[in-house]
Parts: structure tokens; sequence; C-alpha cells
């Protein structure tokens, strides 16, 4: 026989600042804002918004996400997920119709090179702060 799943629940009224931490899976019906580790998996309900940096096992987006995801096995975007920011995971499932806005390393070895927040670390080759290139007399340097 299975092992029972427990599940906890964040309603559809409920709003959450913080950091929660949890070994099985959670399901985000109202809001959360904040940071999330999971030793299972994260859903994030239709409906629902996720403002935080996010580790997990696995992680299902229905709802909304703004933040980092690192998903040690999978990260799904259903045709309803809008999710914005950077995204490290082992698969990746994307239904036509979902919103991702940020970077993406899938794969085998994407935990390799770091977590989700590593992305910020890096700039573009070419980046210069802005007015970097220029002189004293606010010009173009050669």
């Amino acid at each position: 026989m299975a092992e029972p799943t427990n599940t906890t629940v964040i309603g559809a009224d409920t709003h959450i600042k913080g950091e929660m931490r949890f070994e099985s899976t959670a399901r985000i019906l109202g809001t959360f804002e904040g940071t999330i580790e999971a030793k299972g998996e994260l859903q994030v309900a239709s409906g629902a918004s996720c403002k935080a940096a996010v580790e997990a096992i696995k992680v299902l987006v229905d709802g909304e996400v703004d933040g980092n995801l690192t998903a040690k096995e999978r990260v799904e975007l259903t045709a309803k997920a809008k999710m914005k920011g950077d995204l490290v995971a082992a698969r990746l499932v994307v239904a036509d119709g979902a919103s991702f806005t940020g970077h993406v390393k899938v794969g085998p070895d994407a935990h390799g090179s770091g977590t989700a927040h590593s992305f910020a670390e890096h700039k573009p080759m070419g980046y210069a702060a802005p007015g970097a290139n220029k002189g004293p007399d606010n010009q173009l340097k050669k």
C-alpha cells in the first residue's frame, strides 16, 4: 500500500509573507511572498500568486509566479501559467499558452552550475553600466 501524502493548502483568501519549508506537498490557492524550500512538490493553483525564490523537487505552476525557481526534478507550466524569473530544472514542461519571461537552464547537468539566483550574478558579454563608456565631457569614449 502506498504511503499517504500530506498536502498543505494555503487557501484562496489567505495572504502569507515569510519563509515556508515543507517535506511533502504544498498547494497555494491564495498569495505567498518570501522564500520556499521544499523537499517535495510545490503547486501554484490557477488564480494564485507566488512572489518567492523557490527551491523544490517538483513545481507545478497553474497561476502566477514572480521569482526564481529551482527544481531538482521537474517544472511544469500549464496553459494558464504566468512566470517571471529564472528557472533551473532537470526537466521542463511548458504547455501552449503559458507565459514565461526569464532565463532557463534545463537538463540533467543544469544544477551543476548553481541555482536560479546565479543568473543575476552574470552579466551578458559587452555589458557596461550606464555612462561607463562616456568620458568627463559625456561623449562616447573611442
